[in-house]
């Protein structure tokens, strides 16, 4: 008669020592797992030798997840792990379920059948903008290429309704069922690939892929007062989704090119004016340039360098839907670099004349400064 064979060490099977955290026993046991599941070895030996490699693994982790168990197989070995053990040797508590939707997750990506609806892909749409579309608004037209349902077999991806046919593998339920060890596994059918029907002859529009790639023409309102950098979500406009699924949405991306002469300020427009020191110091009427067209506008006199002349309402409508704004004009005065002998003699007459000129040995700004610091 034959001696009975002796199970191994549980902690050499996961490869870990016995001073091992939970931590340390969930990942050893999910690396194990991932190396011995019956799936990865297709051929009939491998697949035993997997199947009872992978029991083996899975015993051994219950056990030592368990902290109870644990405890009992450290001071008495297999004989005291099986003391107290649940139903068909499933250990109650929690813990090894979670491992194990983690290894499902590995193996199979998540997908716990297939065929089901899913939702389009978003798209973004990168509009660039004049200054004057962006202040003003516009109804643009984009050329948008997408996924869309195939209007010929209405997503199905078949010639007619006769060519589709239910999955004969997994009877049109998209999954298979296996039993391992104690507990069972759905997977995809491999088949219908989870979607438990197969198509006998596919559409000849889309070649059974149930959606078309092609070039659609959207009309966008684009609202005054848009900005570089905001978004456009115009809903359901994106790309198709599959086993007609619901679409995506569509973005549009906004970016405004800039003005040669104006700059925007919030909801005003600003401007540099360059006007001579006469008109500064005299006053005047100046032209002006406004995205409406030229204006006038008063210089008072005495204007001093960079001060903001403001005309209402010709700036930005405001998206909030409050008053639009200003368009701002910043003076810039211009002092001349080259004068004719005359005038330089008119300047300094006028100079004289408002005590403008500071002599040699007066008690200059510079003087001041120096008295200031001593």
């Amino acid at each position: 008669m034959m001696a009975p064979v002796s199970k191994r060490d549980y902690y050499d099977i996961l490869g870990v020592e016995k001073t091992s955290s939970d931590e340390e026993l969930k990942k050893a046991y999910r690396k194990m797992a991932r190396q011995h599941h019956p799936d990865l070895h297709p051929g009939d030996s491998q697949k035993k030798d997997a199947e009872a490699k992978f029991k083996e693994i899975n015993e051994a982790y219950e056990t030592l997840s368990d902290q109870e168990r644990r405890k009992r197989y450290d001071m008495f070995g297999h004989a005291g792990a099986q003391q107290g053990q649940g139903f068909d040797g499933f250990n109650a508590g929690g813990g090894f379920g979670d491992v194990f939707n983690d290894i499902f997750e590995d193996f199979f990506g998540g997908q716990r059948g297939g065929g089901r609806p899913e939702r389009g892909n978003d798209l973004q749409y990168n509009l660039e903008l004049s200054f004057e579309e962006a202040v003003y608004g516009k109804e643009a037209k984009l050329k948008i290429p997408r996924w869309e349902t195939c209007g010929d077999c209405k997503g199905t991806g078949a010639k007619s309704a006769a060519s589709i046919k239910t999955c004969p593998s997994c009877k049109g339920a998209g999954q298979l069922r296996f039993q391992q060890g104690f507990f069972s596994v759905s997977r995809p059918c491999g088949q219908c690939e989870g979607a438990g029907q197969i198509i006998t002859e596919p559409c000849g529009t889309c070649q059974g892929r149930q959606r078309v790639y092609r070039e659609r023409t959207i009309a966008v309102h684009i609202p005054a007062g848009i900005e570089t950098g905001m978004r456009l979500r115009l809903t359901n406009e994106g790309e198709h989704g599959a086993n007609n699924g619901p679409p995506g949405d569509l973005y549009v991306a906004v970016t405004v090119k800039p003005h040669p002469v104006f700059q925007r300020k919030g909801v005003d427009i600003l401007c540099d004016v360059p006007i001579n020191f006469i008109t500064a110091t005299l006053g005047g009427k100046i032209e002006v340039p406004t995205l409406k067209g030229n204006t006038i506008i008063k210089i008072p006199a005495g204007t001093q360098y960079d001060k903001v002349m403001r005309l209402k309402g010709l700036g930005v409508p405001s998206l909030k839907g409050g008053q639009t704004g200003d368009q701002l004009y910043a003076i810039k005065v211009q002092i001349p670099t080259k004068l004719t002998a005359r005038q330089k003699e008119l300047l300094t007459e006028f100079a004289k004349e408002g005590g403008m000129v500071m002599e040699a040995d007066g008690d200059g700004f510079f003087d001041k400064m120096k008295t200031f610091f001593e």
